[in-house]
């Protein structure tokens, strides 16, 4: 448990809108993080568990649906599969993904402490949304 709220922090991400992932990369019952911040300059973020497939809204494609094991007041969200990483399983695409986004993103956050980014929000029907999709959707 963090003894403070994170430090909101500006960081581009360009590695996450070009990704490319198929959806049934995932599955239900995987375990995935969503990178959203660092913490004493490694990335944390989210960690998830797939439950079913689920319309993206935003984006307009295949998505899923995940639920936070931690609860809170959004137990359940729908995200792309791009903004996802496996946790459980070896997967090498997940792996240099995750890579990818480390390269870019610790170089401009913080090395000490705990910071969110601003790349991610959510709409008002939970659903998970990238900063770059938003503003391709809006």
């Amino acid at each position: 448990m963090l003894d403070s709220a994170p430090l909101p922090v500006h960081a581009t991400d360009t590695v996450t809108p070009a990704r490319e992932v198929a959806h049934d990369h995932f599955a239900s019952g995987d375990r995935v993080v969503v990178v959203r911040g660092s913490l004493d300059g490694d990335l944390h973020g989210d960690d998830l568990t797939i439950v079913a497939p689920s319309w993206h809204t935003p984006t307009g494609q295949d998505g899923w649906r995940t639920r936070n094991p931690h609860g809170g007041t959004r137990t359940f969200s729908t995200a792309h599969p791009r903004y996802l990483i496996h946790v459980e399983r070896h997967c090498p695409e997940c792996f240099a993904f995750f890579r990818a986004l480390a390269a870019e993103l610790l170089p401009q956050l913080p090395p000490q402490g705990c910071t969110e980014g601003d790349w991610y929000t959510f709409t008002g029907l939970d659903q998970l949304v990238h900063r770059d999709d938003y503003e391709i959707a809006a």
